[in-house]
């Protein structure tokens, strides 16, 4: 048992990491941004940060997935690796950054952001920024400092959302008080700009305080290594790409394909955009059950029973991914607080949305075959599929039913890599995962989900009637699926 509990361990500190990064933005950014910006101005926020995942991707080509293979092997040397690992990352990011900042002015315009060259400049810089930081932050992964890793998190959150209040509020009312210092800084007619100069800053102080870390890299390279390693990697850059597409494309899409001039396709995208932030929620546990998962996998594939840990690993974050499922739904008329009236249209989407966040966690449990057994190319295959599934649905639902058709489509993705994913690797890498129960605890969290939709017709949104009914049903999913693992791991 002690080996997950590091798990649930690591996962908890990663998770700290995560959820009060993603709860500070959810409570609080969200919140504020969606009552001081229009829905057409939330629009630009959200679709910028969609390109931005796509750059992402691309300045770092999931390296650190393969710094940590490549440091796991047997004999491996972890400071080569680590330092051909970083060195190539510098190399790409000085590279891609020079192009994006030289040709800020037609990408603006490509993106009818003509206006706003700064845009494309700052976008380069983060995503510069982030990319430098992705191998320190794989090695502490690597390291278990898993403590370490969620205090600059953390950091950085916190510093991108005091910037953010800064410049909103705290330079308008120095202003208002005669502070003339301000107008240099502050532009009421692009206060969406502040958002992502905001996150410049908060980017810039993280790579700050890992530079010292890359500072201590070894001028050490091996040509012969780089190319295996860069070998390894391709594929799941291409993981990567469809990956992102996977869940960012539909916002690109939908500003394109929705009804309506510019304005009004921005407002629709900012609803979206909003509301996307409740499968967060779901999506801030699976990133950290990855964070930690990824390099637990690797660590532990040695061992005679790695396979029977990868089954129950699986079951245990069905359990807990369906228990979030629940808590977020059963309790939807507080969570929605976290978002403008203005935005509350987009609400129908989140049951969608958490199910596909759901399925994309399995997704993870079920890949980590082709990781192990160095076969990414079949990543690459699944996750393409998935590409393709989410580029095809969203044009045709979208022209029909708008943004709930996006939704679908992200559903649709991620149930058939999930799929695919488990099918393949019971070929090359059979893990023995408890599927019937797996299946069971989703299908028992759908009904009590459906039940909850009935008390709320018969009872009424807000009132304590139904939320004592939603608790009692929230421990009834607990009761079945976690009290007969409780009774199995008692000694006889």
């Amino acid at each position: 048992m002690s080996i997950f509990k590091k798990l649930a361990g690591e996962t908890v500190i990663y998770g700290l990491s995560s959820v009060l990064g993603r709860v500070l933005n959810f409570i609080i950014m969200t919140p504020y941004l969606t009552r001081v910006f229009l829905r057409e101005e939330y629009g630009v926020v959200t679709e910028l940060y969609a390109f931005a995942g796509f750059l992402m991707v691309m300045f770092t080509y999931r390296m650190e997935t393969t710094f940590f293979r490549f440091s796991s092997k047997k004999d491996a040397n972890l400071e080569k690796s680590y330092a051909i690992s970083s060195l190539s990352i510098l190399c790409t990011t000085l590279m891609f950054c020079a192009f994006l900042i030289g040709f800020s002015q037609p990408i603006a315009e490509l993106l009818n952001y003509p206006d706003n060259q700064d845009y494309v400049i700052w976008f380069a810089l983060i995503i510069g920024f982030d990319a430098l930081t992705a191998i320190p932050f794989a090695r502490l992964r690597l390291e278990s400092k898993a403590l370490k890793f969620a205090m600059i998190k953390i950091l950085n959150v916190v510093v991108n959302a005091l910037m953010i209040v800064f410049f909103l509020e705290g330079c308008p009312l120095l202003i208002d008080l005669g502070y003339d210092w301000a107008n240099v800084i502050y532009n009421a007619e692009n206060r969406i700009g502040y958002v992502f100069l905001a996150n410049l800053i908060a980017s810039g102080v993280t790579f700050l305080i890992l530079l010292p870390s890359l500072m201590k890299v070894k001028l050490q390279w091996d040509a012969d290594l780089w190319r295996t390693m860069m070998k390894y990697t391709f594929p799941l850059l291409l993981v990567g790409l469809a990956g992102i597409a996977n869940e960012v494309l539909d916002r690109i899409l939908l500003m394109r394909l929705l009804p309506g001039d510019l304005i009004e396709r921005r407002a629709q995208v900012g609803i979206y955009g909003a509301c996307y932030k409740f499968a967060v929620l779901m999506a801030l546990f699976t990133q950290a059950f990855n964070y930690a998962a990824e390099p637990f996998f690797f660590r532990n594939s040695d061992r005679k029973d790695s396979k029977e840990i990868y089954a129950k690993v699986a079951q245990g974050f069905t359990v807990v991914a369906c228990v979030g499922f629940l808590s977020i739904l059963l309790f939807i008329d507080f969570a929605k607080l976290a978002v403008g009236s203005d935005f509350h249209a987009g609400i129908k989407v989140v049951p969608i949305l958490l199910l596909a966040n759901l399925c994309l966690g399995l997704y993870y449990n079920f890949s980590i075959w082709y990781k192990l057994t160095d076969k990414t190319i079949y990543g690459a295959y699944i996750s393409v599929a998935g590409a393709v599934i989410t580029v095809v649905l969203n044009l045709l639902l979208i022209p029909r039913i708008g943004y709930v058709g996006s939704a679908w489509a992200t559903l649709a993705c991620y149930f058939t890599m999930t799929l695919l994913s488990y099918l393949i690797g019971k070929r090359y890498y059979p893990v023995p995962y408890p599927i019937l129960k797996i299946v069971g605890y989703i299908v028992l969290a759908l009904l009590i989900y459906q039940m909850n939709l009935v008390f709320r017709g018969k009872f009424g949104p807000g009132t304590l009637m139904l939320y004592g009914s939603n608790a009692v049903l929230l421990g009834l999913f607990l009761l079945v699926t976690v009290w007969p693992e409780v009774r199995s791991e008692r000694p006889s």
